[in-house]
């Protein structure tokens, strides 16, 4: 038990130090991409022969580029009801759509605030006395422009973000301003799994990710993992969304479904098995004004 404590205790100090190796290998590889809308890119790539921290990996960016006037980034919600990414996708019209956050499974709704146009859908649902680590952040959108905010351990630190119009309380938070947060030797931390997260590089560009997992073609990543990889990609700014079996990202047009990665929910490596979700993250094209 001491000699494991040990090894998670160095784990996220020996994995920060390879993030340049990991840029490297990022920029060497041949991806598969495909333009999708005007400033926004699909990439794919399939890593094998323990290329990516030592073990296969399956990832999928969708990278929006500053100043995406064509485009809408937006929120959605099945309220109550727990719906399938792609499905929420479809039903905005959307050109893509990334699960969201955290949410309760047998009941439905979110368990961390979620809100939509000034209107509050979901409140945040503390299980103890302090707030778990995926409700101690947030997405913030507004006029078109996400920003990441930091928040606390202490419940109702995100009544302040009530003056917002759309608001996705999610977590941990991976990067901010520029720094790797310090995340602690949790199993939920250092266990691979699926993962989703939202990154804003130096340059503006919002990155959605996807990182398949449970599967022998794609071992997931721990979020040390996860913190290094957006960190490579040039994330200044990095948040985690809930991930295992919810991570799914469906891209209008591409595939069958339309989902790009390998949701594992049939415990098979393909595009058929996505889990219902409550909430996604939004990228639609956006309606024309007149004299716009």
């Amino acid at each position: 038990m001491i000699r494991l404590l040990f090894v998670l205790t160095l784990l996220p100090q020996i994995i920060f130090a390879q993030v340049d190796s990991v840029q490297l290998l990022l920029k060497k590889t041949d991806w598969h991409t495909q333009k999708i809308a005007p400033r926004a890119k699909w990439e794919q790539h399939h890593f094998t022969n323990e290329e990516l921290f030592h073990a296969n990996q399956n990832l999928n960016i969708l990278r929006i580029k500053k100043g995406h006037r064509p485009l809408n980034l937006a929120f959605g919600s099945g309220g109550k009801s727990l719906i399938p990414t792609s499905t929420q996708g479809q039903q905005a019209k959307a050109l893509a759509a990334l699960n969201g956050t955290f949410f309760d499974v047998k009941n439905g709704g979110s368990v961390d605030l979620i809100r939509i146009d000034g209107v509050t859908l979901d409140t945040t649902r503390p299980s103890g006395q302090f707030l778990a680590e995926h409700q101690r952040s947030a997405i913030v959108i507004n006029n078109n422009q996400v920003q990441i905010i930091k928040g606390d351990s202490i419940k109702g630190w995100e009544k302040r973000l009530l003056d917002e119009e759309n608001v996705m309380v999610t977590g941990p938070l991976l990067i901010h301003e520029g720094k790797k947060i310090h995340l602690p030797a949790r199993l939920f931390n250092t266990t691979r799994h699926p993962r989703s997260a939202l990154g804003i590089t130096h340059s503006g560009e919002i990155l959605w990710i996807a990182v398949d997992g449970r599967a022998k073609e794609a071992a997931g990543m721990s979020l040390y993992e996860l913190s290094q990889l957006m960190a490579a990609l040039g994330c200044v700014e990095a948040i985690n969304l809930d991930g295992g079996g919810s991570t799914t990202l469906w891209i209008d047009g591409t595939t069958k479904t339309g989902i790009v990665n390998m949701p594992c929910d049939d415990k098979v490596f393909d595009e058929y098995g996505e889990r219902k979700v409550s909430n996604v993250l939004l990228l639609s094209r956006r309606k024309s004004k007149i004299n716009d």
